[in-house]
């Protein structure tokens, strides 16, 4: 469906198809589909992407190298490629989202028994500084906690180039033994 279909439809309707849209402006009505419509809304999902399970978890993979894996602690780097870019240049918030747990896991498995199974219970980003498309941001992990049931690891990452704070981050995972049947 194209922004002017979803636009018609939407006066016609007065919805988005979910609930009730109450539209004020028509001006901005139009502009906002227009903003959205650039972001791929509608568009189907290629096909390699369905019936695939963890198919994000490996995507996020092919951007990262490890530097260093020592107990309790991961350093990496990660590729800013266009993939995961957002349309102003910069590394999206929700890869950055996705590298943080990624990364996290990672990190808290360097203690944690391979007999307990890690569940992320919180996460917390501060994006202070967008990193640009095909730069190199050094990812540092390091677990601050591990019991007996939660692990909290905190995160940094910089831009290679010039060693700029982008990101810092902190992650609770819990640590949950596997039930036996």
């Amino acid at each position: 469906m194209t922004v002017k279909e979803t636009e018609e439809t939407m006066a016609e309707k007065g919805s988005s198809g979910g609930g009730e849209v109450l539209i004020s402006d028509p001006q901005l009505t139009s502009e906002t589909l227009n903003f959205i419509g650039k972001f791929g809304m509608s568009k189907p999902i290629p096909q390699i992407c369905n019936n695939t399970t963890g198919f994000y978890s490996h995507f996020f993979g092919t951007f990262i190298k490890v530097d260093l894996i020592q107990r309790g602690r991961i350093s990496c780097t990660l590729s800013v490629k266009p993939q995961i870019s957002n349309a102003f240049g910069t590394l999206h918030g929700g890869s950055v989202g996705s590298v943080v747990e990624l990364l996290s896991i990672a990190c808290a498995r360097t203690v944690v028994a391979e007999d307990k199974e890690l569940f992320l219970g919180e996460i917390n980003v501060s994006y202070l500084s967008g990193a640009p498309t095909n730069a190199e941001v050094a990812a540092d992990a390091s677990v601050v906690k591990s019991g007996r049931n939660v692990t909290m690891v905190a995160l940094e990452f910089k831009l290679k180039k010039n060693g700029n704070l982008l990101y810092i981050a902190h992650a609770t995972l819990y640590n949950i033994p596997v039930a036996k049947l």
